[in-house]
């Protein structure tokens, strides 16, 4: 969806819409291209065996594969690093972004 300049991508997970820009942090690649799915996870509670875990909730970049959370923004890999998010409501047939 195009929003003045700029494109965001609007993502259902578990049934709640999300939305952050169509932009990488790494390179500025087209992040809304990139594939939709889970991540593998190594956790102290599971003694750090990998497993396969926040599925449907992770969009990776199509250039480089950086992963990001889609409910937070967050990047799996640089913590620190986070897109922005913008608000979603739907109103009849229309979805409504918040600046």
């Amino acid at each position: 969806m195009r929003v003045g300049r700029l494109e965001i991508g609007v993502f259902n997970v578990g049934g709640t819409l999300h939305a952050l820009p169509n932009i990488c942090t790494h390179q500025f690649g087209p992040l809304c291209l990139g594939h939709v799915g889970g991540t593998v996870l190594a956790r102290a509670e599971t003694g750090y065996r990998f497993e396969w875990g926040l599925d449907g909730q992770i969009i990776s970049c199509p250039w480089h594969g950086l992963e990001f959370d889609l409910t937070t923004g967050r990047c799996l890999a640089y913590p620190r690093v986070r897109l922005r998010t913008y608000p979603v409501r739907v109103e009849g047939e229309e979805i409504i972004l918040t600046a």
